[in-house]
């Protein structure tokens, strides 16, 4: 139930914050995983065994998704599951800079119930409960009105106009490494969208789906699809967050492509 699992994600979270604080990123040892699927540390490993450890224990009838566990299909035939990023933006870890965040995620037949996102190198802590809104460090957060001109987050090839076939968008485009923080940004308000439309991994999205539509913003995959959790290939068809008119926008935009 959100009401409970939500004080279990935020406090799983501030103590991973401490595990992988501990680390000092340039130097905690690091290595590339296969298929270029991008860097790991030990840090990444320590706050998974952490999360793993102590998210099970409480909630033992809980199936278990994380980028740093390997996948098996037992998560499929339970109802919830938690679903993790140890750190989500590694890269920004290990170069030392402070936008990486924890992402754990609770989903119950699909649908994210509970959310918390922390980064520990900027005392952000945001959370989210299905029906109980999304805050900040205990504040309630609201997604931005959509100006005449969107601040949006995507990485640039996703402005490629091969990507629109119904014009690309009049936005300004910013970027952030990790896509937890950037849906955390856009319910917060301080940008008004953010996109990403290769295949994305659920544990990228789950926590930041359910922050976005509890502020009150739209959340679906870039087809306009709702999303759904818990998939036998843990993926998603992209992304596409903010209030309700961008999100239209976009998406009819984008079209079929």
């Amino acid at each position: 139930m959100p009401a409970t699992d939500l004080p279990l994600l935020i406090d799983a979270a501030r103590m991973a914050g401490r595990v992988a604080t501990s680390f000092v990123g340039p130097t905690a040892a690091r290595w590339d995983k296969p298929d270029d699927a991008g860097p790991v540390t030990e840090a990444d490993l320590a706050v998974n065994d952490l999360l793993l450890s102590n998210l099970r224990s409480a909630r033992p009838n809980y199936g278990w998704l994380s980028e740093e566990t390997e996948d098996t299909t037992e998560r499929l035939s339970q109802d919830t599951v938690f679903i993790v990023d140890p750190i989500d933006g590694t890269r920004s870890f290990v170069e030392g800079g402070r936008t990486w965040a924890i992402s754990i995620a609770v989903a119950h037949k699909g649908l994210v119930t509970a959310a918390a996102i922390y980064l520990p190198r900027r005392d952000k802590m945001y959370g989210a409960g299905l029906g109980l809104g999304a805050t900040l460090n205990g504040s309630p957060l609201s997604v931005a009105k959509t100006p005449d001109r969107a601040k949006v987050l995507a990485a640039r090839p996703n402005l490629d106009e091969r990507h629109w076939p119904g014009g690309v968008p009049p936005v300004d485009r910013h970027y952030r490494p990790s896509l937890a923080y950037r849906l955390s940004l856009v319910g917060e308000g301080r940008f008004d969208g953010m996109l990403t439309l290769r295949p994305s991994w659920e544990w990228d999205i789950a926590a930041g789906a359910l922050i976005v539509s509890e502020a009150g913003g739209q959340i679906t995959d870039r087809t306009g699809t709702a999303l759904r959790f818990n998939n036998p290939h843990p993926t998603l068809n992209g992304v596409v967050a903010g209030s309700g008119a961008l999100h239209a926008d976009l998406v009819g935009r984008l079209g079929t492509a």
